[in-house]
């Protein structure tokens, strides 16, 4: 392939992991899906919460791109004022988790293959129905994957799935190299953000 081919040849995508510290305040997860959406980027989930420290919640998200693309997303984010800190933990150390529940056909003579099957994955039965079992797996992604196809022969009544938490493994702190990253941080009044609430795309 010529070099000419080889640049403009599209860049293999794959799932990123970001974990994004904020301010704990409403709005805040608009502007980033406002962000998102201007850029066009595919959200494979989302997840937010509040963390131990006042004012300050944790936002985790995984999308499909290339090294440069999330590159260019962790900077349109820190362009965000509500945004205190951005990590990619996708090549580091880290835990990163989803919980699943999911609801299976399982007559009183099928609920101990079910529940041996599930097992096998680490699952735990969470609740029984006449006709029916819930069962409940945090694990990887992929392990998600593998115990709902497993399951589907027996008939998938309903399932819910969280999207991806991330954590550094070991003593890594959050987000910086900074053992309290928020401690310089001063969060900004109500009303000064731009008024479409996201930031300005990069060049």
């Amino acid at each position: 392939m010529s070099p000419l081919l080889a640049a403009a040849a599209p860049r293999p995508r794959t799932p990123r992991t970001l974990v994004a510290h904020v301010e704990d305040r409403p709005g805040v997860l608009a502007r980033v899906v406002t962000l998102f959406r201007r850029r066009g980027y595919n959200i494979v989930s989302l997840t937010v919460a509040r963390t131990h420290l006042a004012g300050i919640s944790r936002l985790t998200v995984v999308v499909d791109a290339d090294d440069d693309t999330a590159r260019r997303l962790e900077a349109n984010l820190y362009k965000l004022i509500d945004v205190v800190a951005v990590d990619d933990v996708t090549a580091s150390p880290a835990v990163i988790h989803e919980l699943a529940l999911v609801k299976v056909r399982a007559s009183p003579r099928e609920r101990t293959d079910v529940i041996e099957l599930g097992k096998v994955f680490g699952a735990r039965v969470v609740d029984v129905g006449h006709q029916t079992l819930t069962v409940e797996l945090t694990a990887t992604r992929d392990a998600v994957d593998r115990l709902i196809a497993a399951l589907e022969p027996h008939g998938i009544v309903d399932l819910v799935r969280t999207g991806a938490v991330a954590m550094a493994r070991g003593d890594a702190p959050p987000a910086s190299a900074d053992p309290n990253p928020y401690a310089h941080h001063q969060p900004q009044p109500d009303g000064v953000d731009d008024p479409d609430g996201a930031a300005d795309d990069l060049d």
